[in-house]
């Protein structure tokens, strides 16, 4: 008969209580940008009113009403969502044809798109301003879609190329026997079966692109700016604003955190388990 041994105290109550401790350290910036963007900017640099402080929401509707915030929101939502949409496009394709029809060459491609994102931003920051200025394509929503679907790529491609190595090619084989063509081979049986691991590409990268800062602050100025260029917006010589620097983040993050909220068990089981068990 076998015995079960108990598990420990450190098991039974260590363990819970660090996760706790953790995901509290992770938590605390935002709960306190969300408390401080309740503050007045005098305030929120007041060591009195750490804590006990009169809340107003000054700040919310300041950015409101002279921030112009829904215009930045709906250029975050637009150049999130279609740079989202069409690095799928490229990318699943491209991550179909090295995991069935690989080459000599898939694993040196594979590494040289990775490393496109050890290239540092700055490096490329003027050639990329001189040309989209001489192209016309300064501050557009075309260019930051662009940018920001060339830039999340290389990931999109590899973790696609990883769910897809999970497939047996045997399945993709007895569609081609039924004379399935490539775009049928990726419309009825690939994509229904790595869903899960297509829908958790999607995510991550529908979040890279919103909270990506570097490019759409420089590369926009009003036109395709989005929150990124508003909260950078709060910053004068006189010092920043934290009260209404928070408020701005605040609702920058917002909904990306609500997203990922209600998404996190899609994420999880996506990045866990892969297209096919």
């Amino acid at each position: 008969m076998a015995i079960v041994a108990k598990p420990s105290r450190f098991a039974k109550y260590g363990r819970p209580a660090l996760a706790w401790i953790v995901g509290l350290l992770f938590f605390f910036p935002i709960f306190w940008m969300v408390l401080t963007s309740f503050k007045t900017d005098a305030d929120a640099v007041k060591p009195e009113h750490l804590i006990w402080f009169t809340p107003t929401f000054e700040n919310y509707l300041n950015m409101t009403e002279n921030y112009d915030y829904w215009r930045f929101a709906k250029n975050s939502v637009i150049s999130a969502v279609f740079a989202t949409v069409f690095t799928l496009f490229v990318g699943i394709p491209c991550a179909y044809a090295m995991a069935f029809n690989p080459s000599r060459a898939t694993k040196d491609v594979l590494m040289w798109m990775l490393s496109t994102k050890m290239l540092p931003a700055a490096a490329v920051l003027y050639p990329m301003t001189f040309l989209t200025k001489s192209a016309g394509l300064f501050d557009t929503h075309f260019l930051i879609i662009l940018v920001l679907s060339l830039i999340n790529l290389p990931i999109v491609v590899w973790m696609l190329f990883t769910y897809f190595k999970e497939i047996p090619k045997d399945i993709i084989e007895a569609g081609q026997m039924d004379g399935v063509n490539t775009w049928g081979e990726i419309k009825e049986i690939l994509v229904p079966l790595a869903w899960g691991g297509i829908a958790s590409t999607a995510l991550l990268c529908f979040i890279f692109c919103w909270n990506e800062a570097y490019w759409t602050v420089r590369l926009t100025t009003t036109d395709a700016a989005t929150l990124s260029k508003l909260i950078e917006g709060n910053r004068a010589p006189e010092g920043l604003f934290f009260g209404r620097l928070s408020a701005v983040s605040a609702a920058a993050v917002g909904p990306i955190i609500v997203l990922g909220w209600f998404c996190q068990k899609q994420l999880v089981k996506g990045l866990t388990f892969g297209a096919v068990k």
